[in-house]
């Protein structure tokens, strides 16, 4: 029994050691990101380069035209620009976008819709297929969901000021932030990325990473990197990786936003998590190794490409903490002389302060509603990112342990504001009836702790409770709906 108590608390301090340099490494990134100011812009180039802009489709019937027309409404040099319709859907959207395709046509904007005879490398097969049939210079990619501003490339085109810069990412904006709660808690957690953590690594000189969309690629960069592979769910995260392996610089422009839809139910989002979480898991699994071999790389780089790589792990960790805890309620009150461990792993809750920091500096340079306090909702996003730990969890071992899994859209709705709301599918995975069970493991480690009169692990078992539980309250909700 006494080797088994030590276990649980060895491995539990070990998961604490993890969380707090993943901790520490985003309070590094905002204290760089506060000082940081924004790249100047530059002038416009004397001869405008030829663009590209790639349109990856897949059934988007809602949004197709939209995404069309706002493409199609770009502000670029006439007969410098090309828009690529990467169609390889097969639903009624194909005649959608063909019969859009053909209105711009007739208007002479150069505009293909491009087929393929099958899906083939999904998404990352589309872009490699869409660049062997053009010529542009930089290739610019939008996903379905998002509206480019029409003034886009003109503004990020001059950032390319050197032949290293390989690929210039802007910021997502938010359609349908006020959507719902649910929208308003992912607007807030990728606030925190875009308004500080892409600003804190391109200050330190770090890698930075393509976000899949509302970028633009130097197409010379593609090629020497490999092109798009399809071996990961993430081949933005892959390809930006492979191309500063590689040397090249990357350009990151906090102010110029790329709206875009937040998926606008829970099915929909825990879609989008495991698509990005698996997809992590299966990068860092291809470059981790990479990265420490690199001879030109600091040692603060790599640390911190560790940590980012490492960035969907952490769901695992929480999720292994979580089981632990509740155990470890019991082992504190019969194992006295365990006492002063538990004494020195308690600083260590003082990881969550360097990640308030880091979120409340995101919300204060967010355009977020009055009404919208930050602790509350703070709490509220900790709470639900830990309810969603069994689920991401479940996709990083996935994405470890090589399983092969097909690439999933995520739906979308084609709303712009409150009125996206839409009606939620109900569950169809098993993950609900284990997210309720959890529920109550998690009571009972609520009721340990009183039982005993440990209150160390009290905080953490409330948020455990309410993410799980709320997760579980609305699997239910759909269910009797």
């Amino acid at each position: 029994m006494l080797f088994l108590e030590t276990g649980l608390v060895v491995v539990y301090g070990l998961c604490l050691v993890f969380m707090l340099g993943f901790s520490l490494t985003q309070w590094q990134l905002t204290r760089l990101a506060r000082q940081a100011q924004p790249l100047p812009q530059p002038p416009a180039p004397a001869v405008w380069p030829l663009v590209t802009v790639q349109l990856p489709l897949y059934n988007e019937l809602p949004v197709v035209e939209r995404l069309l027309d706002a493409a199609a409404a770009l502000d670029y040099p006439a007969g410098r620009l090309h828009i690529q319709v990467l169609d390889d859907s097969t639903d009624a959207s194909v005649a959608l976008a063909a019969s859009r395709v053909a209105h711009y046509q007739a208007r002479g904007h150069r505009i293909t819709h491009v087929r393929r005879p099958s899906r083939q490398g999904y998404k990352a097969g589309a872009l490699a297929h869409g660049l062997a049939e053009t010529d542009g210079e930089f290739i610019a990619i939008f996903d379905a969901d998002f509206l480019p501003e029409p003034d886009f490339l003109r503004r990020v085109i001059p950032f390319f000021t050197s032949p290293a810069i390989g690929m210039v990412q802007t910021r997502w904006g938010h359609l349908n932030e006020d959507a719902s709660l649910l929208t308003r808690l992912q607007a807030f957690g990728l606030n925190a990325h875009f308004l500080v953590e892409q600003v804190g690594r391109q200050a330190g000189g770090h890698f930075l990473n393509f976000n899949g969309t509302g970028g633009v690629w130097r197409r010379t960069c593609i090629v020497d990197a490999g092109n798009w592979h399809a071996d990961t769910l993430t081949e933005d995260l892959d390809l930006s990786y492979r191309a500063q392996l590689r040397g090249w610089r990357f350009r990151y422009l906090p102010q110029v936003v790329a709206p875009a839809e937040l998926p606008a139910h829970l099915a929909a989002l825990r879609s989008q998590q495991h698509r990005w979480n698996k997809g992590a898991a299966e990068t860092a699994r291809k470059h981790l190794s990479r990265v420490w071999r690199a001879p030109t790389l600091s040692l603060a780089t790599k640390l911190h490409a560790t940590f980012h790589l490492l960035n969907s792990s952490v769901f695992a960790v929480i999720l292994l903490m979580a089981l632990l805890s509740v155990p470890l309620v019991a082992v504190r009150a019969h194992r006295p002389d365990f006492e002063l461990v538990f004494q020195l792993a308690s600083v260590f809750v003082f990881t969550l302060l360097p990640l308030t920091y880091y979120y409340h500096t995101a919300w204060r340079r967010g355009a977020h509603s009055a009404a919208q306090w930050f602790v509350p909702t703070f709490v509220l996003f900790i709470a639900l990112s830990m309810g969603l730990a069994l689920h991401n969890a479940r996709a990083v071992v996935q994405g470890w342990l090589r399983q092969a899994s097909p690439f999933v859209r995520t739906p979308k709705m084609g709303a712009s504001g409150p009125a996206g709301r839409a009606a939620s599918p109900p569950e169809t995975t098993p993950l609900p009836l284990a997210e309720g069970a959890l529920t109550l493991y998690f009571l009972v480690g609520l009721a340990a702790g009183f039982y005993y009169g440990s209150y160390g692990l009290l905080p953490f078992h409330v948020l455990l409770v309410v993410g799980f539980g709320t997760l579980t309250g609305y699997a239910l909700r759909q269910r009797l709906a």
